[in-house]
């Protein structure tokens, strides 16, 4: 595994969790599984014992590397170690909105180690994880590595664009399959060179990876993805299935199952009067936990002056609790629209015992994204028995069973754009369904026994890399 992130030791993102939840099940499933990532600063040093020095061939000179390694439940963890990587705050900034000017070369330098280390270790699968690690497939075929390479994509709209200049000062010239624009503008696209060198694509559900292949979704890239759909694959994501059970979850007390729903209802309660609403068991209590950004559907929830989320609260009997945080002019909106309505509770805070409360103590679940490869809110709310609400799109499409169309197998509502009116109209459908308690009882449970667990998602991931090996076992 080659990843920028990975779960215990870095994380800006759900990437790092993918990373090591797969590793780890992939280790649990009888493989030698070793994921290289940066040494960043951040890092706790006595974790890992030094292994090793190496030379990295950059220009104008050959970089020192250090690899020290550490066995973390069957995984061994292999921190490149650069100045470049100790001496920064960050992963990929020092903030979100401020990524640090030599990202390629740095990245660069993570690549050219992890093929190194890959052609030492013989390895049979190089498995690359975004636009970061997209060079490290055209280098194991410089390299002459006998493994094949596999490149997830976990979100398209994140691509490691670079001006060509700096290709050069990573000592290589960048081939035409590397490039995006024309002319003068042509740049180097990390995400595209592993696009177009890796043996085996995956992305994070399978209708991500059909939308990707369109104009909409694919990022001025649709074309290429579509000319290697036959070596394109969706799998999704897991979720941790101990971090995430209502049956024994550590931030609550009031346990539940799917066989035994009381500890949900006086968890309701519990929510209810924790966040100042009226503790009424009658009454639909709806939740976000979000970035809150335009990505995940908060234009059309709150823009104009009589938005949708004023509409809901105003018209519906219903209450709501959104926690988050993200874009200034959103977090300012929703303060002014909580300031009048007793029913909405919002709280600009990322806070992971309340996440799990509030999942755990909700009816139902909104989640009206733009788009979503995979989406991981929508698994945790159907293993909380909360019924998901959510745009008919990537990853909440794969995994939500519309009510509506399979009253008896449904577990949440989907809807099919992301509009005002479509949005209040769900939720309006969400409150009906509310006063029909078979029925929510019924949609509760079949979302509590959905499988989401990474074993499954590991089995599939197993069957790509024989794939790409031709059929041999590993």
């Amino acid at each position: 595994m080659l990843s920028s992130e990975t779960v215990p030791f870095s994380k800006s993102g759900g990437l790092a969790d993918v990373v090591g939840a797969l590793s780890t099940q992939l280790a649990k499933l009888g493989h030698t599984v070793t994921v290289v990532m940066p040494f960043y600063g951040s890092i706790k040093a006595d974790d890992f014992t030094h292994v090793k020095d190496i030379r990295v061939r950059m220009l104008p000179r050959l970089e020192n590397v250090g690899l020290f390694s550490c066995s973390l439940e069957g995984v061994e963890y292999i921190a490149v170690s650069h100045r470049l990587f100790t001496e920064r705050k960050g992963i990929y900034g020092d903030n979100s909105f401020a990524p640090y000017g030599d990202n390629f070369y740095r990245f660069c330098l993570m690549c050219k180690a992890a093929v190194r280390i890959a052609k030492d270790r013989k390895c049979d699968i190089l498995h690359c994880h975004d636009w970061t690690a997209g060079l490290a497939t055209w280098l194991a075929r410089q390299e002459g590595l006998k493994c094949s390479t596999v490149l997830t994509v976990h979100n398209l709209a994140y691509m490691g664009d670079f001006p060509r200049y700096d290709a050069l000062t990573s000592d290589f010239e960048p081939t035409g399959r590397m490039l995006t624009g024309s002319g003068f503008g042509r740049r180097i696209n990390l995400l595209k060179t592993g696009l177009e060198y890796a043996d085996r694509i995956t992305t994070v559900s399978p209708t991500y990876a059909k939308e990707i292949q369109t104009k909409e979704q694919g990022c001025g890239l649709e074309d290429l993805l579509s000319a290697r759909k036959d070596v394109l694959y969706g799998i999704i994501n897991g979720i941790d299935t101990e971090e995430w059970n209502p049956a024994e979850d550590r931030f609550f007390s009031e346990h539940f199952c799917a066989e035994d729903l009381c500890g949900k209802k006086k968890l309701k309660a519990r929510v209810q009067k924790d966040f100042g609403l009226e503790v009424n068991p009658d009454i639909p209590l709806f939740s976000m936990i979000s970035r809150l950004a335009e990505q995940k559907g908060f234009g059309p929830l709150l823009d104009g002056d009589y938005s949708a989320l004023e509409r809901i609260v105003s018209e519906k009997n219903c209450q709501f609790i959104i926690i988050g945080t993200g874009d200034k002019r959103y977090e300012n909106r929703l303060k002014d629209i909580a300031s009048r309505h007793s029913n909405l509770s919002v709280n600009i805070v990322f806070s992971q015992a309340l996440s799990h409360l509030v999942e755990g103590g909700s009816d139902f679940f909104l989640m009206p994204s733009k788009y979503e490869p995979c989406g991981l809110n929508q698994m945790y709310s159907l293993r909380y028995g909360t019924i998901p609400l959510a745009h008919r799109t990537g990853g909440l499409n794969d995994t939500i069973t519309d009510i509506t169309a399979d009253p008896e197998n449904g577990n949440g509502f989907l809807f099919d754009n992301v509009w005002s009116d479509e949005i209040v109209s769900t939720v309006s459908k969400a409150v009906s369904f509310y006063q029909d308690k078979e029925a929510m009882n019924r949609a509760i449970v079949n979302g509590m026994k959905c499988d989401f667990s990474w074993k499954k998602s590991a089995h599939q991931y197993e069957d790509i890399y024989k794939n790409a090996l031709g059929g041999n076992q590993l």
